[in-house]
């Protein structure tokens, strides 16, 4: 490939090209983690074996107070502050509590009800592939800047093991981070990019429901609580809709509900559980108070007493416009400009969006789907494989864009 960067430099100019060797053994990588998933802060076997992997390549490795996930700086000796920002990657390293259905395929996961339904080996296998390049080239004196890797433990336990590693330091001297996530939507080869929110605030929700319960036979001198909470879950999404601009994107979703034994009884206890979900950071902020409050009007008009355990879990990531850029162009560098293209905001949550409440970054959707396949493989299901190419994209895209960045921004 010859495309001309904005840099000057042409795509195949830029160091930090993947070896056919080195791809073999992520791949390698990311399978044996896909056999062996972890979920979140109990990821001691894969925190080994990055650790391992690093230290192989002469690099320093620290895990992570918790005791899980690592961070490592390259280009940076040891004891010494940088005297630039540091450019960080990070990666997720957790599973998910579901189990791995993909049939007749070798590396399914060998842990009943654990898979790494999310993608979360392939975001590991990625950082570690750039970590390793970035090793060599800082070897040959070609690493322009230094760099950060972050392998961070329990991104799917909310609020966010982000906010612990954040606490433990990650960020200190760090000018911008950057990360991918898995988009079974988007063609391996290809990534998807956006300017502003890309993923959506996510809390979760529990209700609980209280009342004299009695016969069926006389709901009048109960709290009909199995009427109460069905309009719970009816009636307060419908008030959360109309309490906030529609364009906030701000939506109550049930998962569960629960009450009762048997049928000639009204209980005196029901259950509801769910998800909100905001595309709007400010709007975030407030949905507290407005759910609260639509729960408690509810079940006041049913004679319910309600109990409420509202659990913050993160805000959206929001691209800072700058970092989006470096890595268009990062990928546009390698692979020409057709394989950017424009995504929409999701409604999944990404805890990623701490670390942008303090610097500024950006996260890419890498396409996982194999072109020409039509059948999705989502998220959070338990068929759901990524075309291992993707892993070339991913490192080759992180490699152009430490080797593009000029902080404190890109734009010209």
């Amino acid at each position: 490939m010859s495309l001309e960067s904005e840099s000057g430099l042409a795509g195949d100019a830029l160091p930090g090209v993947l070896s056919e060797s080195l791809h073999a053994e992520l791949v390698a990588f990311r399978r044996d983690l896909h056999m062996h998933p972890e979920l979140g802060n109990q990821e001691f076997r894969t925190t080994a074996a990055i650790k391992e992997r690093l230290e192989k390549a002469g690099l320093h490795p620290r895990v992570l107070a918790t005791g899980t996930g690592l961070v490592c700086d390259i280009g940076v000796k040891e004891g010494e502050r940088p005297d630039v920002p540091v450019l960080a990657l990070r990666a997720d390293i957790d599973a998910l509590p579901i189990p791995d259905t993909k049939a007749d395929c070798p590396y399914r996961s060998t842990v009943p009800d654990r898979a790494h339904a999310c993608g979360h080996d392939m975001h590991t296998t990625v950082v570690l592939g750039t970590g390793l390049v970035l090793a060599d080239l800082h070897e040959k004196g070609l690493l322009t800047r230094p760099v950060r890797l972050i392998f961070q433990p329990a991104e799917e336990v909310l609020p966010g093991g982000a906010l612990g590693a954040i606490e433990d330091g990650v960020l200190n001297g760090v000018g911008r981070i950057l990360a991918v996530h898995c988009d079974p939507r988007v063609d391996a080869g290809r990534v998807g990019l956006r300017h502003g929110p890309i993923t959506s605030a996510c809390d979760r929700l529990e209700v609980l429901l209280d009342g004299p319960g009695g016969h069926t036979a006389r709901p009048h001198l109960t709290t009909d609580l199995v009427t109460a909470a069905a309009r719970v879950a009816v009636d307060v999404p419908a008030l959360i809709a109309r309490r906030v601009d529609t364009r906030v994107g701000l939506a109550l979703t049930w998962g569960r509900i629960e009450s009762g034994h048997a049928p000639n009884v009204v209980p005196q206890h029901a259950e509801l559980s769910g998800t909100v979900r905001c595309l709007d950071l400010e709007a975030w902020r407030q949905a507290p108070d407005i759910v609260h409050a639509a729960i408690d009007e509810v079940a006041t008009m049913h004679r319910a007493k309600s109990e409420i355990n509202y659990v913050r879990g993160v805000p959206p990531v929001v691209n800072d416009k700058g970092s989006a850029e470096l890595l268009r162009r990062a990928m546009a560098a390698r692979r020409g400009r057709d394989s950017v293209e424009s995504t929409e905001q999701s409604l999944g949550g990404e805890d990623f969006s701490w670390y942008l409440e303090h610097v500024p970054g950006a996260m890419a959707r890498l396409g996982v789907r194999r072109p020409g396949e039509r059948t999705v493989r989502d998220l959070h299901q338990g068929d759901f494989d990524a075309d291992e190419h993707a892993i070339t994209v991913g490192v080759e895209m992180f490699t152009a864009a430490v080797c593009l960045d000029r902080m404190p921004d890109v734009e010209e």
